[in-house]
């Protein structure tokens, strides 16, 4: 008989019992309370909460402005991953160190800072207010602070497949006679297609929850410029905590959704793509 096969790491019972007290400690148990505390109030008192023209005209906007965050960064990120992966250029490291510098500085600095710039009198502020497009305390902000915070979880996700991607591929296509955009399109865009699509839904995700970034260009105006974290935080500032927790959990399961799904479509993406 074969020997059994050995491992370095402790059997699957032990390393399993780890990983669920670790995950009940660290996630389970404290998002269980959100559950806990909406559970006090009725399921009338729920739905009241949640469909209020506040709290749908924040739902509408957090969701609008990640997507197009999310969507700006789906196209940009890849053009800096690019960059990166395939071209030797002066400063590449500097660039590369700049990409990973919103996950370091902390969203309240992020958030005044973008303020700083883009007001009426700022730097870049000064040069949109002409043309009529008015960042600060409006939704074009948000999605800019969105666009800001979101860009390493594609640009950091789409490297590592560009990185696997063989130039003999391209090589072969271009040798059978296919243009530059054929071959992306037929060659690299459906290898890319996976870690894009879950770098997008990360960026989203991210964009969902944002709040550090948002509150100082926002403005935090009501049907206007106002969000859900923005919205929780009012309602905590309030001492109506079972109406923050409600509309909480609506943004816990909305991403719990997402990246169940994004994880579903790799699993399936990876069993296409299978030998």
């Amino acid at each position: 008989m074969a020997a059994a096969r050995r491992s370095v790491i402790p059997g699957f019972g032990l390393t399993m019992g780890f990983t669920l007290t670790y995950l009940s400690l660290i996630v389970l148990i404290p998002l269980s309370t959100l559950f806990i505390k909406t559970a006090t109030i009725s399921p009338a008192q729920f739905w009241a909460t949640i469909s209020s023209p506040r709290v749908i005209a924040a739902f509408e906007l957090s969701l609008s402005a990640s997507f197009a965050g999310a969507a700006i960064n789906a196209v940009f990120g890849l053009v800096v991953a690019w960059s990166l992966v395939r071209y030797e250029f002066p400063g590449k490291q500097l660039i590369d160190a700049l990409v990973d510098l919103p996950f370091a500085l902390p969203t309240s600095v992020a958030g005044i800072t973008l303020t700083t710039l883009y007001a009426e009198n700022g730097w870049i502020g000064s040069w949109l207010t002409p043309l009529g497009l008015k960042v600060t305390y409006a939704p074009l902000g948000i999605i800019v602070a969105l666009t800001f915070i979101g860009l390493p979880f594609v640009v950091r996700t789409i490297e590592p497949v560009l990185q696997d991607l063989d130039a003999e591929l391209e090589e072969a296509a271009a040798t059978l006679g296919a243009g530059r955009i054929q071959t992306f399109a037929r060659v690299i865009a459906p290898t890319l297609a996976p870690a894009m699509l879950t770098g997008f839904v990360l960026a989203f995700a991210r964009g969902l929850g944002e709040y550090g970034s948002v509150v100082f260009i926002s403005g935090n105006l009501p049907f206007k410029t106002e969000i859900v974290p923005l919205l929780i935080m009012s309602k905590l500032e309030q001492f109506d905590y079972a109406g923050a927790t409600a509309i909480a959990v609506v943004m816990l399961v909305l991403s719990f959704t997402l990246f169940f799904t994004i994880n579903t479509l790799q699993r399936v993406s990876a069993l296409r793509l299978a030998p």
